[in-house]
């Protein structure tokens, strides 16, 4: 499956509070594998991908915590100028919008990772596969992803 499974939670920006959710994931032996944190006001929302999203979901309810578990996809695309816009114009044309995005970095100088909400995944995904975009899946990423 090429839709990776993501974890959204607002926390408050308090000092601290960043610091506690990624403790506790890490004390929880969950891994990291990505992550966007937006200032929202009051509340930052943060996204995570991890390596057990079932087991990180469970624990940051258990703190209190609301986790919304949604939908991105992995594009993996050459490290150079305006690659990232040749992947988005057979979405412009295909009429998706891209929701939110945000970069992974990876130790390879010569790729980089966009992880990408759309307004139809499953309609981005055909369209970057025809176009020979390289999409990763959960077992690339190291992420077991038995959630609800």
């Amino acid at each position: 499956m090429l839709k990776l499974k993501q974890i959204v939670v607002s926390i408050e920006n308090s000092p601290g509070r960043l610091y506690e959710v990624t403790h506790a994931l890490g004390n929880a032996g969950i891994n990291l594998r990505a992550l966007n944190l937006v200032d929202t006001g009051a509340f930052g929302q943060l996204r995570l991908l991890v390596s057990d999203v079932a087991k990180a979901r469970q624990l940051l309810m258990e703190m209190h915590i609301p986790a919304m578990v949604n939908d991105v996809v992995a594009a993996e695309i050459e490290d150079r100028p305006g690659q990232l816009a040749g992947v988005l114009k057979p979405i412009l044309d295909a009429n998706i919008q891209v929701v939110f995005m945000y970069a992974f970095l990876r130790q390879s100088r010569e790729q980089a990772v966009m992880i990408f909400r759309f307004s139809d995944n499953d309609k981005a995904i055909a369209v970057m596969q025809k176009n020979g975009v390289n999409l990763l899946d959960a077992k690339q990423f190291g992420i077991l992803e038995n959630s609800d």
